[in-house]
């Protein structure tokens, strides 16, 4: 099937990023959120994005405006009917998902896809809760999604070759790198990537080094472009907590155990760059 109508659900980081990189490409872009609040910040920050690009001469001021009319906002998640294609982006809770798509369901009609941008949850477990199993698929897109290529590509026990292909053309058409993905606690990045997070926040709890230090060591020591924790901090913390939980029970093995001081940020508050505090301090 041909995919040119995307509906997204979350206007958050990722929301709006993806729906910046679709409109770019051509494609008309519904993004909900529950209050209009919500929607409009993220419909600034593609505006800003895309303004940011026409100061760099990389986008033309018609060309972002043109942008701007292939995408729609809304708080009723009924505006997304008729999607060819829609993206659920919403915050990293099983719970929340499994609501969100018994929802979809319903809007998905004969044919639409439904994919999830999430970073850690079982693909086949929400594809189980609904009755189009086969057209369910993971799409794991990076932050920011705007610059980062890749997205993984998570076919769950239920999702059929058909509904992998027509997302995987769709992703190269957005000038993305697909890598196709068992599914499997945190996939591949996600698993290999939060555990090193969670050591560099063990290792500050335990007073080795500072945050600065520790940073500095992992940028200059192994080439890295972001220290560990400044990644986090752009990540945000409870997102990086909520994988590390669900790497911790999907395989019942201690070296997934969340770091206490991971934990005690995120009960405070200090969720990283979103909160203005994190492992560094980002108030203005």
């Amino acid at each position: 099937m041909e995919i040119r109508k995307i509906g997204i659900i979350g206007a958050g980081t990722m929301g709006n990023g993806i729906a910046q990189a679709f409109a770019v490409c051509g494609y008309d872009v519904t993004m909900t959120d529950i209050s209009d609040t919500a929607v409009q910040r993220g419909l600034k920050t593609i505006d800003g994005g895309l303004e940011r690009l026409v100061k760099k001469d990389k986008l033309t001021a018609e060309a972002k405006a043109a942008t701007l009319t292939h995408i729609k906002t809304a708080t009723d998640m009924g505006a997304v009917r008729g999607s060819d294609l829609i993206i659920e982006a919403a915050t990293e809770n099983l719970e929340l998902k499994l609501k969100i798509f018994a929802q979809l369901e319903e809007l998905a009609g004969e044919t639409a896809i439904l994919a999830t941008n999430t970073s850690s949850i079982s693909i086949t477990r929400l594809a189980a809760s609904t009755r189009i199993a086969d057209r369910v698929i993971g799409m794991h897109f990076f932050n920011p999604v705007t610059v980062m290529q890749l997205i993984e590509l998570i076919r769950g026990l239920q999702t059929s070759d058909a509904t992998y292909a027509a997302v995987e053309a769709l992703a190269k058409k957005i000038g993305k790198t697909p890598v196709k993905v068992r599914n499997s606690p945190g996939f591949v990045v996600n698993r290999l990537l939060c555990p090193m997070i969670n050591e560099a926040v063990f290792v500050l709890g335990e007073g080795l080094a500072s945050a600065e230090e520790i940073d500095s060591a992992m940028k200059l020591g192994t080439n890295q472009p972001i220290g560990p924790l400044a990644l986090c901090d752009l990540i945000g913390l409870d997102v990086e907590l909520a994988v590390m939980n669900v790497l911790f029970e999907g395989f019942k093995d201690p070296k997934y155990r969340p770091a206490p001081l991971l934990v005690e940020m995120v009960e405070a508050g200090y969720l990283g760059r979103k909160t203005g505090r994190g492992f560094f301090n980002y108030a203005k």
